[in-house]
């Protein structure tokens, strides 16, 4: 029920830029961009020999780009929203993707290659996620618990116009309220609900057009804190979209991320979907 107001407030705000309008005889220095998807699949028996359940389930994306680029600097704005649930048979509803990755991004233009930048960024979720068991389901998470913030400042790197790469000083603060494992230092008899770490981050982003109609986006990110330089966290995210036609699209979205906080083990998310696509700004 937290989801609608939540989503609204974060649409507020990441619009905010886009409903200043330009007066009509002039150029708005603003470059917009905002792609919205809409994926469901829905599979029905009765009296099937071969058996099998009944299965419906949807999701749901919003990527969103805002640029102001001025002569000596530029402030880029993006997010990536996204929620899907499914139900299969009589399991009941169950989350299958619930993404929350907004970034502001200052950048001053140097005239060469190597420009200074300072960024922020917030990752989370919009409702609680369960971890589901034979023996009964357990809540693991829940809106902005936990919530990861990102403040960084170094220098940019744009070898060519499709990759961009960029090296800095970073705050990472981990912030929860129930679900305190994801901040918790398990070292300390205390049981700590926020963790702030200094380190170094780097950040690679990719935005390939393969083809006239198939688009590669990934985005490698990378921290060390300074205490424990060689613990790498890293995050990939990496899409694949082809356009079938206008408004349909298929895409394949593959996401790693190892942090030995959260799991020893590398996680791995595979996506296939194929839906509607609509290019709103």
């Amino acid at each position: 029920m937290r989801i609608i107001p939540v989503l609204g407030l974060l649409l507020l705000l990441v619009f905010q830029p886009a409903r200043a309008q330009a007066p009509a005889d002039s150029v708005s220095p603003w470059k917009h961009s905002l792609v919205a998807g809409l994926t469901a699949t829905q599979v029905s028996f009765k009296d099937w020999a071969q058996g099998g359940e009944n299965a419906f389930s949807w999701a749901s994306t919003f990527d969103g780009k805002h640029l102001l680029d001025r002569t000596t600097w530029t402030w880029g704005n993006t997010y990536k929203l996204a929620y899907g649930q499914a139900e299969i048979g009589t399991q009941g509803v169950r989350k299958t993707d619930d993404k929350i990755d907004i970034e502001s991004m200052l950048t001053y233009k140097t005239g060469v290659h190597i420009d200074p930048y300072f960024a922020v960024n917030l990752k989370s979720q919009f409702s609680k996620g369960y971890l589901y068991r034979a023996i009964g389901d357990s809540v693991v998470s829940d809106i902005f618990d936990p919530a990861y913030f990102t403040q960084s400042a170094g220098v940019g790197y744009q070898p060519i116009p499709e990759v961009k790469t960029r090296l800095g000083a970073a705050l990472r603060e981990v912030v929860t309220s129930r679900y305190a494992q994801y901040a918790d230092d398990p070292t300390t008899a205390e049981i700590e609900k926020i963790r702030v770490e200094g380190g170094l981050e780097s950040v690679t982003s990719i935005d390939w057009k393969i083809e006239e109609n198939v688009l590669l986006t990934s985005k490698l990110e990378l921290f060390s804190a300074f205490h424990q330089l060689d613990v790498v966290i890293v995050r990939n995210d990496n899409t694949l979209s082809a356009k079938v036609s206008k408004y349909l699209t298929v895409n394949l979205n593959v996401q790693l991320i190892n942090d030995r906080v959260i799991s020893p083990r590398t996680q791995v998310k595979q996506t296939i979907a194929f839906g509607f696509s609509y290019v709103l700004i």
